[in-house]
């Protein structure tokens, strides 16, 4: 699992928490943070993001995480915000999340002032959503997933919580020009001449940053959050920090050296107890478990027209680039995919997306000077998008109501993107379906004369939003919610806005708001795929055209209209201070989930072997270069699925301190460098292998290393055996 996904992936809204000593404020908020480990289950589990049966997690990458921001006024209200490493927000893990916070905290938080959001990697294990539509390629509901998520959201909530201290807020914005481009050009070029000539570019390259001071602690951290680690000079350096252990070796050469490593030999696979993997994992938990002191979130926007495929679309038969409306090569679209900056490396193209997310964070973080003040509210209710009456302009002035429809899902959408094409004679583009698979679908269901007038000009391949057997397969009543920070205001959406559905959303709201706010300007940012997920919202114009985004928006051709109309209520009510109505509840159909994924067995060896035995081991009187080299190490191991380890790790790279005779973590399963990579033979095969690679980087320092695994076992003998296994060790200059 990874933390960037490789499709509809841009990060323009982001959310820092800072807690520095040397920063002193005197402010009229509180804020608090919180991180936890959300990675859930690492084998056989199919991601969440490109429904495609073949992605099925087999180790891990980049553990992820949930991050809760939470800001209050002293005495009054307050708002949390909890920024997930997962494809999107679920409506059952937020009611359940919801119900834990209520038990603990009274009516403290509540479904009104907690935003639950997703990054929209497609790296991350599914099977959480409650709607059978998003569960068919996982097999059904998958509860690893699912408690993994909600257990993780409640703790670093209550981390935030416990951490609350007086703060001031600064907020920041610039251009990041290289990180996305719209991979449905053909659809954006439908809306309004005048409208797109109000903007320089098809996609939004604004990234806003918004940066939490308080007088307490220091930082830790991720990626942006280990960067500030080494530059901010008021930190005082923990001694275990792979980033700052001193060089002991002053002659990688040094024959003594060499004699040394080859004498530290491989360990064999060993019983080890629970908690080994926490404790010695690089950003121990058990140190700052309590206490972190750094959080950084890079959030989602409106973003679903936007692909991290930079170079553009190409035929991977002919190297040519796609045709431009359909996305298709040869009249098919299996061929047409988007390429990376790192192509073909996925792997690659990740780390250079994220690195230019990340300068650009860090420049508008160290730049930020402009503070936010005012009151924090917020807005929140449930609307059933099935059927909203919604006041559109008429066509010859005054004004029209027109409704959404029942969710449905066009044959566009089963085309897929340049970011995951899909299969069979589908293409996007498609405002006409054909007759071999209109017959399929009257199979499951024949949507109504109605539903079809209703959705038109969308040809209609899943009526999903009439399909109740077993249970639904596709969510009616979502959460719209608004959150205020000072002239800062967030639009917490259920789904992914195009580009420029997004924009006029956000045009809407802030006309709203400087018209009852006598003239004051606000940020207004949009936070997709909050608390629910409800696939796509494409403007009227782009759904005409039925590319995927518009034949993946569910609710008919007026759904934005139905968005823009009930966010204008909620922000009156926000500058009013009027109640909002809730709405009808949504469903809860934990109770009605059915699984079939198959469980884990037993984890076997061959007899006279053990569980953490190397069986690829480096090389006796290895060396390897810093910057350039791999070192590869692979033991028997057992199914990930036995012990997520939670805040722990599945692989560990270790430096040898002679001085101090130990070895000391430098690089865990937490780092971008080190991959853990699980198999076995075949499919429900009682044996399996760990793979661990090291991608050694310039920032090592030049010493003696080895490589250990951490793992759980279920054998026959007893419940659950963890174990772990160390290889040789070897020289890095």
């Amino acid at each position: 699992m990874t933390r960037w996904s490789m499709s509809m992936h841009c990060t323009l809204f982001l959310l820092f928490l800072l807690r520095i000593k040397c920063v002193f404020s005197d402010s009229d908020y509180l804020i608090g943070l919180g991180s936890y480990d959300i990675t859930g289950p690492a084998a056989d589990v199919n991601m969440m993001g490109y429904a495609n049966m073949e992605q099925v997690a087999s180790g891990v990458h980049f553990r992820l995480r949930a991050r809760a921001f939470i800001v209050a006024e002293p005495y009054k209200k307050r708002i949390a915000f909890v920024n997930l490493d997962a494809g999107m927000a679920s409506q059952l893990v937020t009611i359940k999340v919801i119900e834990r916070l209520k038990q603990r905290y009274g009516e403290l938080y509540t479904e009104e002032n907690v935003a639950i959001s997703g990054t929209h990697t497609h790296a991350g294990p599914g099977g959480y959503l409650q709607y059978i539509l998003y569960l068919v390629t996982s097999l059904g509901f998958v509860h690893q997933s699912f408690n993994a998520l909600v257990d993780g959201i409640e703790q670093s909530i209550i981390q935030a919580h416990e951490n609350l201290r007086p703060g001031s807020i600064l907020i920041n914005k610039g251009e990041l020009l290289d990180a996305g481009v719209n991979r449905s050009p053909s659809a954006y070029l439908n809306n309004p001449a005048h409208e797109r000539s109000k903007y320089e570019y098809d996609v939004d390259k604004e990234m806003t940053l918004v940066k939490f001071v308080d007088d307490q602690w220091g930082p830790v951290a991720r990626i942006m959050e280990d960067w500030f680690e080494r530059e901010n000079g008021c930190i005082s350096v923990d001694v275990e920090s792979h980033r700052r252990v001193s060089s002991i070796i002053s002659d990688p050469y040094d024959q003594d050296l060499m004699e040394m490593a080859s004498s530290l030999l491989s360990t064999g696979g060993k019983t080890v107890t629970r908690m080994s993997s926490v404790a010695r994992r690089v950003r121990s938990g058990l140190r700052h478990a309590d206490k972190p002191r750094f959080v950084s979130a890079f959030c989602q926007t409106n973003c679903g027209d936007v692909s991290p495929n930079v170079l553009g679309a190409f035929c991977i038969d002919t190297g040519l680039p796609c045709e431009f409306n359909h996305s298709t090569c040869g009249g098919k679209n299996e061929q047409c995919y988007g390429r990376g900056p790192g192509y073909p490396d996925e792997f690659e193209s990740t780390r250079i997306i994220g690195e230019r997310q990340f300068k650009k964070a860090a420049d508008l973080f160290t730049k930020a000077s402009e503070e936010i003040q005012g009151k924090v509210d917020y807005r929140h209710a449930y609307v059933d998008f099935s059927q909203l009456e919604v006041t559109i302009n008429g066509q010859n002035g005054g004004s029209e109501v027109v409704k959404t429809c029942p969710a449905a899902m066009g044959f566009g959408f089963a085309a897929g993107t340049t970011d995951g094409p899909g299969a069979f004679d589908f293409k996007q583009g498609d405002d006409q379906g054909n007759p071999f698979w209109r017959l399929v679908r009257n199979l499951l269901k024949n949507p109504t004369e109605e539903q079809v007038r209703c959705q038109r000009p969308k040809p209609i391949l899943l009526d999903t939003g009439e399909m109740k057997q077993p249970y639904d397969w596709a969510p009616s009543i979502l959460p719209v919610q608004i959150l205020r920070i000072g002239q800062l205001v967030i639009l917490c959406v259920p789904g992914e806005f195009t580009t420029m559905a997004g924009r006029r959303l956000r045009d809407a709201v802030k006309t709203v708001l400087k018209e009852g706010s006598n003239g004051r300007e606000f940020s207004v940012v949009i936070a997709g795929l909050t608390n629910s997920y409800s696939q796509y919202i494409a403007t009227f114009e782009e759904y005409q055209v039925q590319r995927y985004e518009g034949a993946s928006t569910l609710y008919g051709p007026h759904t934005l209209s139905g968005y823009i109309q009930e966010f204008k209520k909620l922000t009156n009510d926000l500058l009013s201070g009027q109640t909002t109505d809730p709405g009808p509840q949504p469903p809860d159909l934990l109770h009605k989930q059915i699984s079939l994924l198959t469980p884990v067995v037993a984890d076997m060896t061959p007899i006279g072997t053990a569980f953490g035995d190397v069986t690829s081991d480096v090389p006796r009187l290895s060396k390897f270069r810093k910057g350039t080299d791999i070192v590869t190490v692979q033991f028997r191991s057992a199914n990930p699925r036995n012990d997520l380890m939670t805040e722990g790790t599945f692989a560990l790279v270790e430096r040898w301190l002679e001085g101090r005779e130990t070895w000391v973590p430098v690089y865990d399963d937490d780092d971008f460098c080190l991959r853990f990579k699980w198999s076995r033979p075949f499919k429900l095969s009682t044996q399996s292998s760990a793979t661990i690679e090291w991608r050694i980087p310039e920032t090592a320092s030049p010493g003696v290393y080895r490589i250990t695994h951490f793992g759980s076992a279920k054998t026959p003998i007893s419940s659950i055996h963890h174990f772990s296994g160390s290889s040789s060790a070897f020289v890095v200059y």
